[in-house]
C-alpha cells in the first residue's frame, strides 16, 4: 500500500509508544455521582490523556469524534492552528495510533477537516486504520453563503470515517429518520389494508437467462417483456405469487408496465446516511457559533465549533444510548454536550485553560437543562453527571519505580493491558482480593460449507473459536491480602502462596496456571513451578511506556 512520507516520519511512529503513563487525578464531581462515574472531561495534553486512558477504556469506544487543528494558516485564540506540515502530521500520527487502539472492534472513528490537509489525511488514516476499513468520506455543508475573496467561494468540510469492523460495520450502523418529504412518497390510492406504498422498479440491469427472461400478458392484454438490456429482478413463479398477493401493480386500469409495490411498513425503519450532508440537516458554522455565543454570552466563539445538529446525525448512525464517545480535540465542548442529551457515555479531552473556563460551565449547564441546541429535539430536561479530572503525575519514574499516589486498581489496569492487551474491568476478577481475573486466548477458524460459498452467505457461517491458552493474573500490592507490612503482603511466601492457591481454587478455572506480580520473592523455581505459578516483579517486569 502506498504510504505517506514526511520530515521526521520515522520519529512520529514511535512517540506514542515513548509517552509516559500518567495518574489522572479527579478534581470535582458534577451532577448525580453515580451517573459521573461513566463521564469524564479531562483538562491535559491530549497525547499523554490518550495514553492514561488506555489501560481502563483500551477496545471499549464505540464512537470517535475528533475535530483537530486544520492547519490553515489562520491565528485561533485557543489553539496554535499554523503548525507546517511536517509537523502537522507527526501530531496527528501518534493521536490516531492510540485513538486506533482505544476503539472497539464494532466502533467508527469520524475525522473533520479541509481541503488544506483532507488528502493528507486520508492517506494516513489508510496507514493507521487500513485502506480496507475506510467506510466514507462524507462531504458537509459547513457554509452556505459565498466568500467575494475567494476564487471559488468554499463551502464544506469533509469528515473522513473508518471502522475496524470494515464492510460489515454498515450492518451495525444506525439508518437516519425518514423525512417528512421521504414518507410523504407512500400513498394508498386503492385503499390497501397495509397501508401507504409506492411504486418500486421490477426490471434491472444486465441481461440474465437463468429463469429471469420472459414475457407477461397484463390485465389489458398487452404484453410486457424486459426492454432490452435488462431482466425482470424475480423468476416468473414468484411474479404470479407476487400478483395474487397484490403486491405487483399494473395501473388503475391494468394498462401499465407492471411494478412492485413497496409497502412503507415494511420498508426499513430509516434510511441509509447519503455522503453529501447539507446544512439543512447537519447545520453549518453560523449554527454553530450562535450555540456558543447563547451559552457565553459577550464572548468570541471558538474559531471553528461545530453545530450540536452534525454531532446529533453523527452520534445517532456510529453509537447507541449507553455506548462510549471520545473526543480528544473537544473545544468548545460540543461531543460530550450532545453525546450526554443523547444518554451516551462520554470521554472529552482539552489541554487549554478553557476546559475549565468554557468546557466545564457548559457541561454543567447541560446538567441544568439548558435548552439550546438538540435539546428540544431529543427531549433533554436535564440530569446526569460528569468527573472533571486532570492529568496527574506519571506512574513510573524516571528509574522506573511507581509513583507513591498509585494504588491498587491503578497498578491492575496497567497489569492486565500489559499481559492480554486489553482493558481492565474490575468485574473481571474478585474485589478485595488479589485476583485479577482469568483471561482466555481462542484461534478463530472458519468452516468450509459444502454448498458454493456464494450459496451460504458469510455471517450464516460463524467462524469456531478454538482456546488456545488461558492465564489467571494475581497482584500483590498495597497490602491487598491485609497485611501492610512491606515484607509481608506484597512479597510471595509460601503463607501468601497457599492463599493464592486457595482463592484460585474457587475461581471458574482453577485449572489455569497464575502469573504473580510481586515486590519480592522468597520460593524456589521448584516451588514455583509444581504451583504453576510464574512470578513477575513490580516494577521491574510492569511497562513505563
Amino acid at each position: 500500500m502506498p504510504t505517506l512520507d514526511w520530515l521526521n516520519r520515522s520519529t512520529a511512529f514511535t512517540t506514542a509508544a515513548q509517552v509516559p503513563y500518567r495518574l489522572l487525578d479527579t478534581v470535582s464531581t458534577h451532577g448525580d455521582a453515580a451517573s459521573a462515574q461513566g463521564n469524564l472531561l479531562i483538562q491535559g495534553d491530549n497525547l499523554e490523556a490518550l495514553k492514561a486512558l488506555l489501560p481502563f477504556y483500551r477496545g471499549k469506544v464505540k464512537c470517535i469524534f475528533i475535530d483537530p487543528p486544520y492547519n490553515t494558516q489562520s491565528a485561533f485564540e485557543h489553539y496554535d492552528d499554523n503548525l507546517e506540515h511536517s509537523q502537522w502530521l507527526s501530531m496527528m500520527l501518534p493521536r490516531l495510533q492510540l485513538l486506533r487502539e482505544l476503539l472497539s472492534e464494532d466502533g467508527s472513528i469520524w475525522v473533520t477537516i479541509d481541503d488544506n490537509e483532507g488528502h493528507y489525511l486520508k492517506v494516513l488514516m489508510d496507514e493507521v486504520f487500513g485502506r480496507r476499513n475506510f467506510i466514507a468520506t462524507v462531504i458537509w455543508e459547513n457554509f452556505y453563503g459565498r466568500s467575494g475573496t475567494a476564487a471559488i467561494s468554499p463551502a464544506h468540510n469533509y469528515i473522513h470515517c473508518y471502522s475496524p469492523s470494515g464492510d460489515a460495520w454498515k450492518h451495525i450502523r444506525g439508518l437516519l429518520p425518514r423525512s417528512e418529504e421521504s414518507t410523504s412518497k407512500y400513498k394508498n390510492p386503492d385503499n390497501d389494508p397495509r397501508g401507504p406504498w409506492r411504486l418500486g422498479p421490477i426490471f434491472a440491469p444486465e441481461e440474465r437467462h437463468e429463469g429471469l427472461m420472459y414475457t407477461v400478458t397484463t390485465p389489458s392484454g398487452r404484453q410486457v417483456s424486459p426492454p432490452k438490456g435488462s431482466h425482470w429482478r424475480m423468476v416468473e413463479v414468484d411474479f404470479w405469487r407476487m400478483v395474487e398477493e397484490g403486491r405487483i401493480s399494473f395501473g388503475a386500469n391494468g394498462t401499465n408496465n407492471p411494478a412492485v409495490k413497496l409497502f412503507l411498513n415494511e420498508v426499513q425503519a430509516g434510511v441509509v446516511p447519503r455522503s453529501i450532508w447539507p446544512h439543512s440537516e447537519a447545520g453549518h458554522t453560523q449554527d454553530a457559533k450562535r450555540e456558543v455565543m447563547a451559552l457565553f454570552p459577550g464572548e468570541t466563539p471558538f474559531g471553528t465549533p461545530k453545530p450540536e445538529r452534525l454531532l446529533q446525525r453523527i452520534l445517532h448512525i456510529a453509537s447507541n444510548p449507553g455506548d462510549l464517545v471520545l473526543d480528544s480535540f473537544l473545544g468548545s465542548g460540543t461531543t460530550a454536550a450532545v453525546a450526554h442529551k443523547m444518554g451516551r457515555r462520554w470521554i472529552g479531552i482539552e489541554m487549554g485553560e478553557h476546559a475549565a473556563t468554557h468546557c466545564l460551565p457548559r457541561l454543567q449547564k447541560v446538567l441544568a437543562g439548558e435548552q439550546g441546541g438538540i435539546s428540544q429535539a431529543v427531549g433533554w430536561q436535564g440530569g446526569g453527571g460528569f468527573r472533571f479530572a486532570r492529568l496527574g503525575a506519571p506512574v513510573f519514574d524516571a528509574q522506573g519505580c511507581i509513583h507513591p499516589e498509585v494504588r491498587f486498581a491503578t497498578l491492575a489496569a496497567f497489569v492486565w493491558q500489559q499481559e492480554t492487551g486489553t482493558a481492565f474491568d474490575s468485574a473481571n476478577g474478585q474485589a478485595g482480593t488479589p485476583w485479577l481475573g482469568t483471561h482466555s486466548v481462542f484461534d478463530s477458524f472458519s468452516r468450509l460449507p459444502d454448498a458454493p460459498e456464494a450459496a451460504i452467505p458469510p455471517e450464516t457461517e460463524p467462524p469456531e473459536l478454538v482456546l488456545r491458552s488461558r492465564t489467571a493474573y494475581y497482584l500483590l500490592f498495597n497490602g491487598i491480602l491485609g497485611d501492610k507490612r512491606p515484607a509481608s503482603g506484597n512479597v510471595l511466601t509460601r503463607a501468601v502462596l497457599d492463599a493464592l492457591l486457595q482463592l484460585h481454587a474457587a475461581t471458574p478455572h482453577p485449572d489455569a496456571p497464575l502469573v504473580v506480580y510481586g515486590e519480592a520473592n522468597r520460593l524456589g523455581p521448584e516451588t514455583l513451578a509444581r504451583a504453576r505459578v510464574t512470578f513477575k516483579h513490580i516494577p521491574y517486569d510492569v511497562k513505563a511506556r
